[in-house]
C-alpha cells in the first residue's frame, strides 16, 4: 500500500506493475524472502495476461534491498525461474548484491538482525549474492547509484558492475546526485526521468 504511487506511475507509461510483498527478517531470512519473490514473480507469469499483461515483456526491478531480492531471484537457478523468460533487470541503488564480500569483511552480529538474515555459514552468504550468478544468458541490466548513497551500496554496485560488463559490456550506471532513499522517493513525482528512461529501456529490450 505504501508504494501505490510506483505502480501509477508507470501505469501512465502503459507500464503494468505488480507490487508484492514479503516476510521482514527476523521473521524470515534472505532465502525465505527471495524465495517468496521468486513466488510473486511466477505468479506475474501464470496471471498478468487476465489484466492484459504480457508475460513476454517481463521486467523486475526492486531499491535496496528489493534489488537483491529479485536479482537473485532471477539469477540464482535455485529459485526456478528461467531467465529468458524476464526481459530485463533494473536496479535502483541496490544494497546486498554481493553480500558475501560484505560479510567476510563485517561478519553478521545480530544487530539490525543480520544473523538472523544472512546466517553466518559463508555458503549462504554466497547463494544470496546474485553478482556469483551472472553469465552470458543474463537479462539486460538497467542500474542507478545514488552519489550519496551508503558505500556499501557503492562498493557493491561497483564490482557488480566489472563482472556484469564481461557479458554486457556496454551497461554503464546511471548515478544521481541522491541519498539512498531519496532514489526511490523521486518516483513519487509522475515527472521523474526515471519513467521515461525505464519505458525507453523496456522498448529496447522487450521480447
Amino acid at each position: 500500500n505504501q508504494y501505490g504511487f510506483f505502480g501509477r506511475n508507470f501505469a501512465k507509461k502503459d507500464v503494468i506493475t505488480v507490487i508484492p510483498e514479503y516476510t521482514l527478517s527476523p521473521k524470515a531470512n534472505v532465502d525465505e524472502m527471495t524465495s517468496e519473490i521468486a513466488m510473486a514473480i511466477k505468479w506475474v507469469q501464470k496471471n498478468i495476461g487476465k489484466y492484459n499483461g504480457d508475460t513476454g515483456k517481463l521486467f523486475v526491478t526492486g531499491h535496496s534491498a528489493g534489488g537483491q531480492l529479485v536479482a537473485n531471484a532471477v539469477l540464482n537457478p535455485k529459485f526456478g525461474i528461467d531467465v529468458k523468460s524476464i526481459s530485463g533487470i533494473i536496479l535502483n541503488d541496490a544494497a546486498g548484491i554481493d553480500m558475501k564480500d560484505y560479510l567476510e569483511k563485517y561478519p553478521p552480529t545480530t544487530e539490525d538482525d543480520y544473523l538472523a538474515t544472512w546466517s553466518n555459514e559463508p555458503k549462504n552468504w554466497y547463494q544470496a549474492s546474485p553478482i556469483y550468478f551472472l553469465n552470458e544468458k543474463s537479462p539486460p541490466f538497467l542500474i542507478y547509484v545514488g552519489k550519496k548513497t551508503y558505500q556499501s551500496i557503492t562498493t557493491a554496485n561497483k564490482h557488480f558492475l566489472t563482472e556484469l560488463n564481461k557479458f554486457q559490456p556496454e551497461v554503464k550506471p546511471i548515478f544521481l546526485d541522491k541519498g539512498h532513499i531519496p532514489m526511490l522517493l523521486q518516483y513519487f513525482w509522475p515527472a521523474s526521468n526515471r519513467f521515461s528512461e525505464t519505458k525507453i529501456f523496456i522498448d529496447q529490450n522487450r521480447k
